[in-house]
């Protein structure tokens, strides 16, 4: 028997990168999977790649109504979700004292309101012993140049992480962080990375990683079928760091 059968998943960003890895895995593992992004026409082609009847939803994450609109067609067309994955970011790498008020607004909005309100409205239709997965960062534990807006945000992510596996405890409802390092996605380019200097920048990366390559999203996705999945049925409130033992150094 696949480890989702018969589950629905929610992921939001799950359009691309590491989110649309995860979909794909989830799918084929047997789940019913829903996936949210900005632009329509890449959530389309997502649902495509995907297969296995997913369903695409557009909306912006920083709106609290668009949450209020995924549970609803979540709830009319399953009556019930097994597993969110916020997963949907973003990242302006900037030095503290060029970072704009508009700057800073957007990362938070996107990245710590975006998951309160995903999962402050899609809890009512999660059923009980369901897994809540928020996607952290190595940032949140390790200071990288120009990140500390970014790691604000996903240090707030943590926080929510540990009050929402005591707050859901009587549910039987999972809560656990997944913070990846860097990961070989789309994200390199919008970083500012162009495709000529791509192999000098992840060189450069690389040795800074004991493992000494990047992550790849199929990895990613693997660490969050675990804690998606009843293989880690006793596993609440943690932060799963799989960057390739970064954060060590």
């Amino acid at each position: 028997m696949k480890s989702l059968e018969n589950k629905v998943a929610v992921i939001t960003g799950g359009n691309s990168g590491i989110g649309l890895a995860t979909a794909k895995l989830f799918a084929a593992e047997g789940a019913s999977v829903v996936v949210t992004g900005r632009r329509q026409q890449i959530v389309d082609a997502a649902v495509n790649e995907i297969g296995a009847g997913a369903i695409g939803i557009r909306g912006d994450v920083a709106d609290p109504d668009h949450h209020r609109n995924v549970a609803e067609i979540v709830h009319e067309r399953f009556g019930h979700a097994d597993i969110y994955v916020a997963n949907a970011g973003v990242n302006t790498i900037t030095s503290s004292q060029q970072v704009s008020e508009d700057e800073y607004d957007a990362q938070f909005a996107i990245n710590a309101r975006g998951t309160f309100f995903g999962v402050q409205k899609i809890a009512p239709i999660l059923r009980d012993g369901g897994s809540i997965i928020l996607v952290g960062s190595l940032a949140s534990d390790k200071v990288l140049d120009g990140h500390a807006v970014y790691a604000g945000t996903k240090a707030a992510i943590g926080a929510f992480a540990r009050s929402w596996a005591l707050e859901f405890k009587a549910r039987g409802i999972r809560v656990n962080m997944l913070s990846p390092g860097p990961t070989e996605t789309a994200i390199l380019e919008k970083l500012g990375v162009a495709p000529d200097d791509r192999g000098a920048f992840i060189d450069m990366m690389s040795g800074a990683i004991p493992l000494g390559r990047l992550g790849r999203p199929e990895e990613l996705a693997r660490a969050a079928l675990f804690l998606a999945s009843d293989a880690s049925s006793f596993v609440t409130g943690i932060n799963l760091r799989v960057d390739g033992g970064m954060a060590l150094l």
